[in-house]
């Protein structure tokens, strides 16, 4: 078995007390088999053997991923996925060498967070990712609608009067499964203000609906708090709280809010702060006095790219530790992204 293999094994099997004897063993070794990170570090004047904590770990800025081809070694690539951008901006490219790895990983913190897929039903509406043939968001669901079973699972691009007469049948004929309303916020946004509006109300007698948002606008709509956002949502589709998903085209793993926009770190991904005046000021508890600043993300499956991403989001610890966090924000002047981001 070699290196990554044994990476792979450790990553499947990581848990909150052996998350960060995880990160620091593919942290160094990425130290050495990414060319990019290693170049990086290098400008950093980073000795990884000095490395001893996840707060001491130099992470990559996220904008690598649109001027330089981010790989640790070089594996044979199977797909590239590119983030959404404004016609004419440079996208981020994340280039993945195991499909099949970003499936399990997804699947299994999906059903570790809510259950099994196939107690479910999942409609998703996904616009501008359905226009796109290279998105990770719609690559991981097309795995759930999979998973599911289900013969009324799928897509919906424009075609909405289908999703409608969809959840309608599942109102009538409810077999116990939850119903997953799955979309972009501002495609979730036009169907909730439509004139289809008042069709929503029959969502009523689906009493496992939950209704997943994913965030972005996408130049659609004006920015919303989430609050405005969630609180539009809640009343068209009848339910108590909005789930959200945090997830973007450079990592592989996701964390979940089941409401409130607060969300649990997932078993793959750690969450640490940055100081917003001081970058190499990084902080992994929320006793560090640091109310917000930049957030870090640690993902463990990001194996044969990078693993310790600095991320353009703003956040904040919720709790008394570290595994709960909320994104405020966005820096100013940085891109319009697709992950879940409403200022």
């Amino acid at each position: 078995m070699n290196r990554r293999q044994e990476l792979k094994q450790l990553v499947k099997n990581v848990t909150p007390d052996t998350f960060e004897d995880v990160a620091l063993a593919v942290f160094r070794w990425q130290a050495v088999s990414n060319f990019i990170y290693r170049e990086y570090l290098s400008h950093l004047r980073c000795n990884p053997d000095k490395v001893q904590s996840l707060t001491q770990i130099p992470f990559m800025p996220i904008g690598f991923f649109k001027k330089h081809t981010v790989l640790t070694e070089s594996p044979v690539v199977q797909t590239t996925f590119e983030s959404s951008g404004t016609t004419g901006a440079q996208t981020s490219r994340h280039h993945v060498a195991d499909l099949d790895w970003y499936t399990d990983i997804s699947i299994r913190i999906f059903e570790q967070t809510y259950g099994l897929l196939s107690n479910c039903h999942l409609l998703a509406l996904l616009p501008s990712y359905l226009e796109r043939n290279n998105s990770s968001l719609v690559y991981m669901v097309q795995q759930f609608i999979v998973q599911t079973h289900s013969s009324v699972s799928g897509f919906f691009l424009h075609n909405v009067d289908e999703l409608l007469i969809t959840l309608k049948k599942l109102a009538q004929n409810s077999d116990g499964r939850t119903v997953i309303l799955w979309g972009v916020t501002f495609a979730l946004l036009d169907l909730a203000e439509s004139e289809m509006s008042q069709d929503l109300k029959c969502l009523q007698d689906i009493p496992s609906l939950m209704v997943m948002e994913t965030g972005g606008m996408k130049g659609r709509r004006r920015e919303m708090l989430r609050e405005e956002v969630h609180e539009v949502l809640t009343k068209a589709f009848g339910v108590k709280v909005i789930h959200s998903e945090y997830g973007m085209t450079e990592l592989l793993s996701q964390s979940y809010s089941k409401g409130e926009g607060i969300f649990d770190a997932s078993a793959t991904m750690r969450i640490l702060l940055r100081d917003i005046n001081d970058p190499r000021a990084v902080y992994d508890t929320p006793q560090s006095g640091l109310r917000y600043g930049g957030i870090n993300v640690v993902d463990l499956a990001n194996l044969d790219s990078c693993a310790f991403i600095e991320t353009q989001d703003l956040g904040r610890f919720v709790g008394e530790n570290a595994t709960r966090f909320e994104v405020i924000g966005r820096f100013d002047n940085s891109d319009v992204r697709g992950c879940n981001l409403l200022i």
